[in-house]
């Protein structure tokens, strides 16, 4: 029984998540030299990301019989995806008002360090340009450039053009489409491979988080902390929950169901890292695959819920620890330009901090460099926000595929009921039967 338990993946990575805390404790600059291992799993999983990207939205808008189905789709992606996001901000900014966490602090922003904050966001701010830098931005220099930088959108984009190109072209497409079917369930197998190694990749973030901050800035800080925590579990269990009921499944199966990947998430703090498995999951639970391909991807941009709930309650909790007055004008300007910048936000620990800090400088009221408080912190807050942002992009995949009729009830059903096998990709394979081909409809 034991080691049947111990065999499960999730188990594995709470297993190294464990150890990595204990590493971090005990031994301080042991734990935060193991950051390699953690940084490693993340750029194994991004080796694949954009090809599995590619491929996936590629396969699933050239099979589209009509046009207007994926025109249908991305308009409802875009319209829930900001829905959504708008009410992560809202509630983030009405429960920092009312717990006022940093209410006391009385920290002179004068006093704080501001080059641990440039030394914290160095060579990550690229991105915090305006509003038409980043729609250019969305247009690559060149399709390899896209490719090699991992940039999601730029493939994205190019990925739906020439999807949309193979489909006019009808059955003369189909050599390519077939090579492009094969690739995909190439890249999805390495990434069974690749998870393999998640809990020591688990084990050596958590060592260096630990080792690194300390436990004693997660209590300094801990009001802060466990608002944020809360808040993002009323999200889920609420405002996730009943979206998912109104789509027709459990929250609490669904969940269930992508335990290895949320575990997965917990200790690398990187929603990216699951990408892939989830894309491939999805498929297997009856969404259909030009909605998988186009929701998840584009969903890492625009549908940021933990981020959101993240940027209001921290730029409030700033105002609050430095004494700096915030009218209802004041926070509804907060609020409207997160609604902006936080739809560049990358699905990678440190982006949310990144776009803060940008979206601090251009209101100019509240001090940038109080965001030094949350350096001992963020850290420990980007599971949190990487976990929401996984489930609320999974949960929201699920609902818009309900909403274009792409969800196929009997087979989610059979799959969370566990009546059905796991993703053929994502288990081992046994070299002594035959290889099982999973249908995904």
């Amino acid at each position: 029984m034991i080691k049947r338990l111990i065999g499960k993946l999730y188990v594995q990575v709470l297993i190294g998540v464990t150890i990595g805390i204990v590493l971090g404790i005990y031994s301080p600059n042991f734990g935060a030299d193991l950051k390699p291992l953690g940084d490693a799993f993340i750029k194994l999983i991004k080796m694949v990301f954009a090809p599995i990207i590619f491929a996936t939205v590629v396969l699933g808008i050239a099979k589209m019989e009509n046009m207007k189905e994926l025109g249908r789709v991305g308009a409802r992606a875009l319209i829930y995806f900001e829905i959504l996001s708008t009410f992560a901000l809202v509630l983030g900014l009405v429960v920092v008002n009312l717990v006022q966490p940093g209410q006391g602090m009385n920290v002179d922003p004068a006093t704080l360090d501001t080059k641990s904050i440039a030394a914290y966001t160095a060579g990550a701010a690229s991105g915090s340009g305006g509003f038409t830098d980043f729609l250019l931005h969305i247009i690559p220099a060149s399709v390899t450039d896209a490719f090699a930088k991992n940039e999601i959108l730029q493939i994205l984009l190019f990925s739906t053009l020439f999807g949309i190109a193979l489909s006019h072209m009808g059955p003369r497409a189909r050599p390519v489409v077939d090579v492009l079917e094969a690739f995909s369930h190439g890249m999805f197998h390495i990434v069974g491979m690749i998870m393999r190694v998640a809990p020591l990749a688990a084990c050596g973030a958590m060592a260096f988080t630990v080792g690194k901050y300390g436990l004693g800035s997660i209590v300094s800080l801990g009001k802060l902390m466990g608002t944020m925590y809360l808040t993002c579990f009323l999200f889920v269990t609420i405002v996730l929950g009943s979206i998912a009921r109104l789509s027709g499944f459990s929250l609490w199966k669904f969940l269930k169901y992508l335990k290895d990947e949320l575990f997965t998430v917990l200790g690398t703090s990187s929603s990216e890292s699951v990408v892939p498995q989830l894309m491939n999951k999805l498929e297997n639970v009856g969404v259909s695959k030009p909605v998988v391909g186009l929701v998840i991807p584009s969903g890492l941009t625009f549908n940021p819920d933990g981020q959101c709930i993240y940027y209001t309650m921290a730029a409030v909790f700033i105002a609050q620890a430095t004494n700096t007055p915030l009218t209802l004008t004041d926070q509804l300007i907060v609020l409207g330009v997160l609604l902006l910048t936080s739809k560049g936000s990358a699905g990678v620990t440190g982006s949310g901090f990144i776009t803060l800090a940008a979206t601090l400088a251009s209101l100019g009221n509240i001090p940038v460099a109080g965001m030094v408080l949350l350096l001992g912190v963020d850290r420990f807050m980007s599971e949190a926000r990487s976990i929401t942002n996984t489930i609320g992009n999974a949960v929201g995949t699920m609902a818009i595929a309900k909403w274009v009729g792409a969800l196929d009830k009997e087979r989610m059903d059979q799959v969370l009921d566990g009546r059905a096998d796991a993703p053929e990709a994502l288990r081992p394979v046994k070299a002594e039967k035959p290889e099982v081909q999973v249908k995904f409809t």
